[in-house]
């Protein structure tokens, strides 16, 4: 198949007017210009019109257990006031819920032109009854044993068997307050064994960051009165906890990281280079310390973006979520923006040249956006707003249905 439209973006080098892509199965065979492909490759073509074609978007962290608490919880005194606040709504729901949830957030993200996803579910258990997912989806099994310390390796083992029959799979121990060192020991046992990826939220309030360093602050309170043992506490920042326990690696991809100061960045600076996650638009709604974008580019790191649970955000939208953080960073370019919800996400998952781009060789993963102005391509990319009326996964449409 030969798939025509009016601008074809790469992403690997600049956009194609009157651009083509020759689709073989689940890879891509060729892309160029139409008259170029159209002589290169044989087969039917499909022309799609005034439209862009770009690579399918890579969510690099979402909850999707949480699709049905959209706008339950309004923004509380604290990040300790909201966990309270997202754990009593938990304890009302089934697995039945948890299921349709996941469910319904799936549809939402291919909607809105998302094609991969890193889902960190709570429930490994309930994947068997997700039987296709209409996305490309790596699983994490995000896992806690605050209150069962002891427990630390049968939970993480636990649930890799759970997770190993979804093929594409990692293991989330939650964060270093609600996880114990044992936990993320054996998680990392386990990800050099399986060769899988790993995936942690880590200094993302500021009262993660006063418990650890200060040994004080509502989230301190909170989980001492829960029973967590905090004797790791007042003696340095979460990152510096991590850095210095944990084997650093490319398996690693780290959500928030948006409370950190001036020793964690020396820190940074001489540490292996793993991934790091930004949700703009659920760092907006608890009103988060700035998050630190330029530096931690300028350091090196690979920047992804990803929507977090819509318990803290009001929708699966990645155009939302590039739009949100042009609007905080404006020196950041639209390019740039698109980059991290493509060949970022690519990176972070292994899958360079292969996902987040349009290049022969690569999986067939393609969105189609109309073209509706005459200005710059990307600003017209991440305007877009609502559903995408067109879409591939790994070879065959998918929308519309």
């Amino acid at each position: 198949m030969i798939i025509r439209a009016r601008t074809v973006v790469s992403m690997a080098g600049e956009p194609i007017d009157d651009g083509a892509v020759a689709v073989s199965g689940n890879k891509i065979a060729d892309v160029g210009r139409f008259d170029d492909v159209r002589q290169r490759q044989s087969g039917e073509v499909l022309d799609l019109g005034e439209q862009i074609l770009i690579p399918g978007l890579i969510n690099a962290h979402c909850h999707l257990d949480y699709t049905m608490l959209r706008g339950t919880i309004p923004p509380q005194r604290s990040f300790s006031d909201w966990i309270r606040a997202i754990n009593a709504e938990k304890a009302t729901l089934t697995d039945q819920d948890y299921i349709d949830s996941i469910r319904a957030g799936f549809a939402e993200a291919q909607r809105f032109g998302t094609t991969t996803i890193l889902n960190l579910t709570a429930f490994p258990n309930l994947i068997a009854a997700i039987k296709e997912p209409p996305v490309r989806t790596w699983w994490f099994g995000e896992l806690i044993d605050v209150r069962n310390p002891d427990d630390a390796e049968r939970i993480a083992d636990e649930a890799a068997e759970l997770l190993k029959p979804a093929r594409r799979w990692g293991l989330a121990p939650h964060a270093p307050f609600t996880a114990s060192q044992r936990l993320y020991a054996r998680c990392e046992e386990i990800a050099r064994r399986e060769n899988i990826l790993l995936t942690t939220h880590l200094a993302e309030s500021r009262e993660e960051m006063e418990m650890f360093r200060s040994a004080s602050g509502a989230a301190f309170n909170f989980l001492r009165e829960i029973g967590r043992p905090m004797d790791d506490c007042g003696r340095e920042t979460p990152l510096s906890l991590f850095m210095r326990t944990r084997t650093i690696d490319q398996r690693w991809i780290v959500a928030h990281l948006n409370a950190l100061d001036a020793g964690d960045f020396d820190l940074l600076d001489a540490a292996p280079k793993f991934h790091i996650v930004h949700c703009p638009r659920s760092h907006t709604f608890f009103g988060h310390t700035p998050f630190a974008l330029e530096r931690l580019r300028a350091l090196g790191f690979n920047i992804c973006l990803g929507t977090d649970s819509l318990a803290s955000n009001s929708s699966l939208s990645l155009f939302s979520e590039m739009r949100e953080l042009l609007d905080k960073e404006p020196r950041l370019s639209p390019r740039e923006a698109l980059e991290m919800t493509t060949v970022n996400g690519a990176a972070a998952l292994g899958q360079k040249n292969q996902l987040g781009c349009i290049r022969a060789g690569a999986t067939a993963d393609l969105i189609a956006l109309p073209l509706r102005s005459s200005t710059d391509v990307f600003e017209n990319i991440v305007a877009f707003e609502g559903a995408v009326p067109w879409m591939m996964v790994d070879g065959k449409i998918t929308l519309p249905v």
